[in-house]
C-alpha cells in the first residue's frame, strides 16, 4: 500500500491539476479573511471553504491516470485498492492544505469574540478550527468520492452534482460540516472556544463508509 500511495503522491504532484484547487482556496481565504478578525469566525470561514476543495481534489485524484495506466495498476495491485489510494491521497491533500492554512489564519487573527469585548485563548482556538477544518476535508472527500468514477461515469452530471453536494454538505442542518462551523461561529458570539468532535467524529464514519462504497463499487466496474 505505501508504493501505491507513492504512486498516487508523485502522479498528483506531477500533474499540477492540484494547482487550480489550492488557488480557490487561496482565493477564499483572501477574500473572506484578514487580519484582526475575530478567531472563531476566521476559522469557520476557513473550514467551510475547504470542503469543496476536498472534494474536488477527489476529483482530481481518481480521474489524474489514463484509462490504460488505471488498468495497469488496477490489474497488479486490485481495482479497490488503486481507488483506496487516490481517495487516500486527495484526503491527505486536503488535510495538510486546511491544517496549514488554520494555523496561518490563527496566528494573524484577533484572539477575540466576534463583538471584540471577550478574550478568546488563542491555542484553543486552533485546535477547534483544526477539528472543524478535518470534519470538513472528510466530508469533502466523502462528496468527492460519491459523485465522481464509478459512482458517476458523466462529466456533465458529476461536477454539478460534486457542487451542489458541496454546497449542501456546508450549509443544511445536521451536516456534520455545518455543526462543525456554526459552532465556531457560535462561539464567537459568546467568547467560548467549542471542540466539534462529534462532527469530527461523525465526518470520519461517513467518509469510511463512502470510501468504502466507491472502492466495492470500483472492482464491480471497468473504467
Amino acid at each position: 500500500m505505501t508504493a501505491l500511495l507513492s504512486y498516487q503522491t508523485a502522479l498528483l504532484a506531477r500533474s499540477q491539476r492540484w494547482l487550480p484547487p489550492f488557488i480557490l482556496y487561496a482565493v477564499f481565504l483572501g477574500i473572506g479573511v484578514s487580519s484582526g478578525q475575530p478567531v472563531l469566525d476566521s476559522l469557520g470561514y476557513t473550514a467551510a471553504a475547504l470542503l469543496p476543495v476536498a472534494a474536488w481534489l477527489v476529483r482530481i485524484c481518481v480521474t489524474n491516470e489514463p484509462p490504460a495506466a488505471r488498468s495497469c495498476v488496477s490489474a497488479a495491485v486490485g481495482p479497490g485498492r488503486a481507488h483506496l489510494a487516490a481517495l487516500l491521497i486527495a484526503l491527505t491533500a486536503a488535510a495538510v492544505l486546511g491544517s496549514l492554512a488554520t494555523l496561518v489564519v490563527t496566528l494573524i487573527s484577533d484572539p477575540v469574540s466576534a463583538d471584540h469585548q471577550t478574550r478568546v485563548p488563542r491555542l484553543p482556538a486552533g485546535a477547534a478550527g483544526l477539528f472543524a477544518t478535518l470534519a470538513c476535508a472528510l466530508l469533502g472527500t466523502a462528496v468527492g468520492a460519491l459523485t465522481t468514477w464509478p459512482m458517476l461515469r458523466s462529466t456533465g452530471r458529476a461536477v454539478p452534482t460534486m457542487l451542489l453536494a458541496a454546497l449542501l454538505s456546508v450549509v443544511v442542518t445536521g451536516s456534520p460540516a455545518q455543526a462543525a462551523v456554526s459552532g465556531l461561529v457560535t462561539g464567537s458570539r459568546s467568547g467560548t472556544v467549542p471542540m466539534p468532535l462529534l462532527p469530527l467524529a461523525a465526518a470520519a464514519l461517513l467518509a469510511a463508509a463512502a470510501i468504502a462504497v466507491a472502492c466495492a463499487l470500483t472492482s464491480r466496474r471497468s473504467p
